[in-house]
Order: structure tokens, then sequence, then C-alpha cells
């Protein structure tokens, strides 16, 4: 496979300075060298400039940056469609969740031209599907789920011009355990299809791998998979920046990964919110180039 990684160190959605190092982080980890040596061909485009905050006010306290994310989203969404148009796959390394609005978009976009729905595996302790609406917090990292679904500002929404950039049907949230109240009404509203870490508790990570790669391929091409690093306990994963307990064992993460290669339905990968600051000597970062190793396909023997 070519692999063409894109950096996108975006940290306006989110309040916990520090993740826009997760690129350099990821990359410091061992990615390119662990992709290579699965035989993969790996081109490394750099990192996006994003804006910081300290230049310009955040705006609507509901959306906070709105209009800097939506920038940044616009970009990657073309820089990832014409990944894909080249021939690669498209890595993303956040930054925060933010940044799947805009790989989403150009994934979406790119099989769209083609009469082809795409779906998306959601791999996330929290379900980011809030609007600024319903946001407590007025975080944009709470709201991208919502984005690519069709739920919330036209800014975000609407990148590339058309929307949704995936059908609920098509999509499954795994993993998830920190929910709002507004938000879980969003949830089930929406109609995509959720897999709590209860679930994963009571059927094993296997059947609700299996399940889930199903119902996202069911009418697609092919699924993207946004992998949230704090969808894994934070005793493996302490670097991130909405750390919950009670989340993935390191062997549960490899697994969903595992299971994924094993697919071949992998369309894009995204691998977001790693944060060095909070990390310890790296271990997410570490575990992150893992994951990604597994998705890719490496295996055990």
């Amino acid at each position: 496979m070519k692999i063409r990684i894109l950096g996108v160190p975006l940290d306006l959605g989110q309040e916990r300075r520090g993740v826009d190092m997760g690129p350099s982080a990821i990359r410091a980890a061992g990615l390119n060298a662990a992709l290579k040596g699965l035989g993969h061909q790996v081109e490394d485009a750099g990192n996006l400039h994003v804006k910081l905050a300290e230049e310009q006010p955040f705006g609507d306290r509901r959306a906070k940056y709105l209009n800097e994310i939506a920038d940044t989203c616009q970009e990657v969404a073309e820089r990832v469609r014409q990944t894909l148009e080249e021939g690669l796959f498209p890595l993303s390394l956040g930054g925060d969740h933010s940044i799947a609005i805009g790989t989403l978009a150009g994934v979406s976009k790119f099989h769209r031209d083609r009469n082809q729905a795409i779906g998306c595996l959601w791999i996330d302790a929290h379900g980011d599907m809030n609007t600024p609406e319903t946001s407590s917090s007025g975080n944009v990292h709470g709201m991208p789920f919502a984005a690519v679904l069709g739920l919330g500002p036209d800014a975000l929404t609407k990148i590339l011009g058309f929307c949704p950039k995936v059908l609920a049907k098509d999509c499954v949230l795994v993993g998830a355990r920190d929910l709002d109240a507004r938000e879980r009404r969003q949830i089930r509203h929406s109609g995509i299809n959720v897999f709590t870490m209860r679930d994963i508790d009571e059927q094993g990570m296997r059947a609700v791998m299996q399940k889930s790669v199903e119902l996202a391929l069911r009418d697609t091409a092919g699924f993207a998979v946004s992998l949230d690093m704090d969808v894994v306990d934070p005793a493996e994963a302490p670097g991130v920046g909405t750390a919950v307990p009670g989340g993935m064992t390191f062997r549960e993460a490899h697994l969903a990964m595992e299971i994924i290669a094993d697919s071949k339905g992998m369309v894009s990968l995204e691998i977001v919110e790693v944060n060095p600051i909070l990390d310890t000597l790296n271990r997410t970062a570490a575990l992150a180039v893992g994951l990604a190793s597994s998705a890719f396909g490496k295996k055990i023997l």
C-alpha cells in the first residue's frame, strides 16, 4: 500500500494545550519506520499550517474558533481528496478531533464523485455529537461526528459543498462511555449504530468489531476510521485531553484494529487527541503507532 501521512496540528477545538504536538509525537514514536517495516510505501507530507489560539479571538462561545477550524478542515478535505485521487491511502494525524470534519469530507467527496457512499467507524470514548445549541463548553472537538452527519453550522457541515458526508445507518460509534445528557438524545435520534463499553464487556471485542465492520460495509465502498486515543483506558493511554476510566485494554484496542485490517474495508485512517504534554514517556504516541501498525496489517504471527 502507498500511504501518505498528513499532520494536522489543530488545537483550537478544545482547551487543553499540547494536542498540536500530537503529530510530532506520533512520528517521534516511529510511525514511518513501523509502516515501512510492514512493506508499505510511505510518503510524509508534513504538517498543515494551523492558526494559533493566541492569534485571534475565539468568537462565539457556543462554537469557539469556528471559522478558523472550518478553514483548516477545508484544507484537510482538499488534501485528503487529492491523496485519494493520486492513488495513495490517507493517514491523518491530529491534533484534536475537529480534524475529522475535514478528513471525512475529503474521503466522502472522492467516493461521491464515483457515485459511491462510505461508512465510518468512529472509535471514541465520547459521542462527539454535540452542536453549538447542545454543547455546554462550545468546544468544536465535541461536534465533528454531528457535523459529518449534517448537524450543526453550515461552516462545518457544508465543507466541499455538500452534506451529509456519511449516512447515519452506515456509521458506528465504538467504545463510548462518557456522553453528555443532551448528546445522548442526539445520538438516539441520529440513527447511528452504537456499541458502548458495556456492549464490549458483554459481547466481547471480536463480536462488536465484526458487527461494526459489517454495518459500515453493508451499503458502501468502504469505511473511514476515526480513532480517538481516549477510547483506550488511561492506564494505557494517559496522554489525552479528556481521559475517562474504564476504556479499552491494550489488547482490545489492538484486536479492534486487527479486525479492521482483516476486513480490507478501510479507506482512510485518522488518529487524534494525542497530547504529549499530558503523556508519560510518549506512551500514548507509541501506542498510536502500534495501533496504526495493526490497522495496516501487522500480525502477531
